[in-house]
C-alpha cells in the first residue's frame, strides 16, 4: 500500500527527498528553511554549456558540451591521500582526455560503455586536448531534460557541504512535487497587461531557462514581483488607514500659531515653513495624518515637530514623541523645552524614569513609551524619530495605546527621519505615507569642509586639531569603525575605538581631555558622557558609531573618521552631520585605513565633493543596495534578488498597476495573503 505525502510549499525542508536533518542544518546556513526559500534561492550566475561540439571541432579555452561514450575511466592515487580520475571519451569524430580530480568515486558512476553529456572548459595539457573538472550527466532515453550540462546552467551561492550540482538537482525535483501547489497570484489581467509569464514559468526558468530569452522573462516576472508587492501593500494599508480610522480635526488659527514661531531665536526656513502648512492642514482633516518629515542632518526637523506639538496643544490635545535612543530623546525632551511656553508641561520617559501619564502635554522617550501599562489619555498626535528604526508593529502597538476607547478616534501620526532616502526607496517602502521634505539648512550655518587625509598627513592633521581646540575651544569626535581589536586577518589594519582612545590619551592628545563612548556602555554611562561633553568638559570623544544618530553638540566642529572606506556614503553623511550644527565652520577628517583599495578611495573622493544627502544615498543604493542606507536593524526590508531599487522604469510601472488594483484587492484572496509578508518586522532600537 502506498501513500503519496502532498508537500506544502511551507513545510521545512526535511521532508524533502535526499534532505533530512543533517543537510538541512547546511540549507539553513543559506537562510532556507522550508520550501518556498529553497525554491526562491535563486542562482547568481549562470555558465553557457549550451555550445554543443564535435570533439573534433574543440578549440583550448573554449566554454563547451559534448555527448559521447566513455572508452575507459582509472583513478591514480597520489601522495597525502590525494587522487586524479582520468577517463577518455570518445564521439563519431574523435577521442578527449577527461580529468577530475579527488572524486574516486567516479569510477562507480561512469563506467566504460555509458554514454554521457559532458560541459566544461576545454584546455591543453601536455600537447593534449583535455577537458578539465567538467560537470557531467549519464545519457538516458528515459530521463527527463539535462540540468547541469548542454545548457545555460544555473551557480548558486553556496555553504560548506551544499554544491551546485545538489541544489540543481534538488530544485529540479522539488519543482516537480509541488507544482500544483505554486499558484498564480496575480490577476490575468495584470499578466496580459504587464507581459508577464506566470509564476511557476518564472521560477522553473530561473533555475532551468532554455535560453537567454527565457531567463529574461523569468527575470522581469520575478523582479516585477519584487517591487510591485511592496508598494502594493504601502497603498493598501495607506487606504486602509484613511478609509477606516477618524481623528480629531484640530483647526486653529495662524494667528496663535505665528506667536510660537514669531518668539523663536530664529527664522524658520521657506522649507521649514512649507513642511509646517502642510502639517498643520493635515491636522485640521478628521482622517489621521501619517506624515514622515525627512531632512537632512541640522535641517530643523524637532523645530517643525514641536510646533505641530504645540498646534495640538491650542486644541487641548497632547503630544507623544518617540525617538530610538535615551540621548535621543533627552535632546529632543531640551530642544522642544526651550522653545516651548514655560506653561506647557513637557515630560521625558526613559526606561529608567517613572512619570504620570496624564501629567504632561508633550511626552517624550523611548520605545519604553510602547509598554507603558496604563493608556494616556487625550493623545492627538504622535512623533517618531528616525522611525525606519522602529517596526511596523512597534509603530501600531503606540497608535493603538494613544487610541481614544470611546469616540474610537485615532491620533495623528508624524514621522521623521535624517536618513536620506531616494525616491525609489520613498515610494517602494514608504508608499503608505505623505512626505514633507527639508532641503536647505537654516541660516547662519555653514557647509561642512571635508578633506581626506592620507597617512603620511596624519600628525599634521593631528597639530591642526590640537591648535583648534587649543586657540578656538573646539570639540571633535574621532570615530572608528570597531570597538575593540578584530583577530580577523581582514581587520587587523581598521582602528578599534578602546584601543585608539588609549593610544591617543597617553599620546598625541596626553594634554586635552578625551572620553570614549560605545554601544557596550549602560545607558547611564552614555548619558553623563554626552553630558560632560555637551557642557565642554571633555576636548575629544572617541567613539563608534552610536553617535550617528542623534547627538547634537553645537560646540563641536570636527570629525574624524577612521576607516573611512568601511562606511557607506549615506552613514558617512549622518556621521558628517555630527558637526556643522553651530555657526562655526566645520571640518570632516577621513582617515583611510593604510590598505584602501583604488575604488574606495574614489569613493570618498565623491563624499569629500558631495554635500547633498540624498545623492549620496543614490550611490549607495546603486552600488551596495538599501541595506546600506538603514543598516542591519531594518529587519523586513523587502529582499530584492532580482529586481534593483535603480529601476525607476519598472518601479513606476508597478506604482501605476499597484494604484489600478488595491481597491479591488478583496477580489484577489491569493494576492492579499501575499502582502501579509510585506510588513517591517519589529526592531529592538539600540
Amino acid at each position: 500500500m502506498y501513500f503519496i505525502v502532498i508537500l506544502k510549499l511551507s513545510d521545512p525542508v526535511n521532508k524533502l527527498p535526499r534532505v533530512g536533518d543533517i543537510y538541512a542544518k547546511k540549507l539553513k546556513r543559506l537562510e532556507i528553511k522550508t520550501i518556498n526559500d529553497l525554491l526562491y534561492h535563486f542562482p547568481h550566475r549562470y555558465i553557457d554549456y549550451s555550445l554543443l561540439s564535435k570533439i573534433n571541432q574543440i578549440q583550448p579555452g573554449e566554454t563547451v558540451t559534448i555527448k559521447g561514450k566513455i572508452e575507459n575511466i582509472k583513478s591514480e592515487y597520489r601522495q597525502f591521500k590525494k587522487s586524479i580520475q582520468r577517463a577518455v571519451v570518445s564521439d563519431s569524430s574523435g577521442e578527449i582526455k577527461v580529468i577530475w580530480f579527488n572524486q574516486p568515486y567516479l569510477i562507480n558512476t561512469l563506467k566504460a560503455g555509458k554514454e554521457v553529456s559532458l560541459s566544461g572548459k576545454a584546455k591543453s595539457f601536455a600537447g593534449r586536448l583535455t577537458l578539465a573538472s567538467p560537470e557531467f550527466e549519464i545519457i538516458n532515453s528515459q530521463r527527463s531534460q539535462a540540468i547541469h550540462t548542454g545548457r545555460l546552467t544555473p551557480i548558486y551561492p553556496l555553504t560548506a557541504g551544499i554544491s551546485s550540482k545538489w541544489l540543481r538537482w534538488q530544485i529540479k525535483t522539488t519543482l516537480e512535487l509541488v507544482r500544483g501547489q505554486i499558484k498564480e497570484f496575480l490577476p490575468y489581467k495584470i499578466l496580459i497587461q504587464e507581459n508577464l509569464i506566470n509564476q511557476y514559468e518564472a521560477i522553473k526558468k530561473i533555475h532551468f531557462p532554455e535560453n537567454k530569452t527565457a531567463l529574461k522573462r523569468a527575470q522581469e516576472r520575478l523582479a516585477f514581483d519584487e517591487v510591485f508587492l511592496p508598494q502594493l501593500a504601502a497603498k493598501l494599508r495607506k487606504i486602509n488607514w484613511q478609509n477606516e480610522k477618524k481623528a480629531l480635526p484640530i483647526n486653529i488659527s495662524l494667528s496663535k500659531l505665528k506667536k510660537l514661531t514669531d518668539q523663536l531665536p530664529f527664522t524658520l526656513t521657506n522649507a521649514q515653513k512649507k513642511a509646517v502648512s502642510e502639517i498643520i492642514n493635515d491636522l485640521a482633516k478628521n482622517r489621521p495624518m501619517n506624515r514622515l518629515l525627512q531632512g537632512d542632518v541640522g535641517s530643523g526637523k524637532t523645530v517643525v515637530a514641536a510646533i505641530a506639538a504645540y498646534d495640538v496643544w491650542l486644541a487641548g490635545q497632547k503630544t507623544m514623541l518617540m525617538a530610538p535612543t535615551e540621548i535621543l530623546a533627552a535632546q529632543h525632551y531640551q530642544t522642544i523645552k526651550n522653545i516651548m511656553p514655560k506653561n506647557l508641561k513637557i515630560g521625558l520617559k526613559t526606561s529608567n524614569q517613572k512619570i504620570n501619564n496624564n501629567n504632561f502635554d508633550i511626552l517624550i522617550g523611548t520605545h519604553a513609551l510602547i509598554f507603558k501599562k496604563k493608556r494616556p489619555s487625550k493623545i492627538g498626535l504622535i512623533i517618531i524619530d528616525e522611525q525606519h528604526r522602529f517596526g511596523v508593529e512597534q509603530r501600531a502597538l503606540l497608535i493603538k495605546k494613544s487610541q481614544k476607547q470611546k469616540s474610537q478616534t485615532y491620533p495623528h501620526v508624524l514621522t521623521m527621519t535624517a536618513t536620506p532616502i531616494p525616491r525609489s526607496v520613498a515610494l517602494t517602502l514608504y508608499g503608505d505615507l505623505d512626505l514633507s521634505i527639508l532641503n536647505e539648512l537654516p541660516s547662519g550655518r555653514q557647509q561642512v569642509k571635508t578633506w581626506i587625509i592620507p597617512q603620511k598627513k596624519r600628525e599634521n592633521a593631528y597639530q591642526w586639531i590640537k591648535k583648534q581646540i587649543k586657540n578656538y575651544h573646539s570639540q571633535v569626535f574621532i570615530i572608528c569603525p570597531l570597538i575593540e581589536e578584530s583577530e580577523k586577518e581582514l581587520m587587523k589594519n581598521i582602528r578599534a575605538a578602546t584601543t585608539e582612545y588609549k593610544k591617543l590619551k597617553k599620546g598625541v592628545f596626553s594634554n586635552l581631555k578625551l572620553s570614549l563612548i560605545h554601544g557596550k556602555l549602560k545607558i547611564k554611562e552614555k548619558n553623563s558622557i554626552i553630558k560632560q561633553f555637551n557642557q565642554g568638559k571633555i576636548d575629544i570623544l572617541v567613539a563608534t558609531p552610536v553617535v550617528e544618530v542623534g547627538i547634537d553638540i553645537p560646540n563641536a566642529t570636527i570629525i574624524v573618521i577612521e576607516g573611512a572606506e568601511r562606511f557607506g556614503l549615506a552613514q558617512l553623511h549622518q556621521l558628517r552631520g555630527r558637526v556643522g550644527r553651530g555657526e562655526k565652520q566645520s571640518y570632516c577628517f577621513l582617515f583611510p585605513s593604510f590598505n584602501v583599495s583604488q575604488h574606495a578611495y574614489q569613493r570618498l573622493q565623491i563624499f569629500q565633493q558631495n554635500n547633498i544627502g540624498v545623492k549620496l544615498a543614490e550611490m549607495d543604493l546603486a552600488e551596495r543596495g538599501p541595506g546600506e542606507i538603514f543598516g542591519t536593524a531594518q529587519h523586513g526590508f523587502p529582499k530584492m534578488k532580482i529586481a534593483s531599487l535603480t529601476d525607476y522604469q519598472l518601479i513606476n510601472r508597478a506604482r501605476k498597476t499597484a494604484a489600478k488594483i488595491v481597491r479591488q484587492i478583496n477580489q484577489f484572496p491569493l494576492l492579499k495573503k501575499k502582502l501579509k509578508k510585506y510588513t517591517i518586522k519589529l526592531v529592538e532600537p539600540n
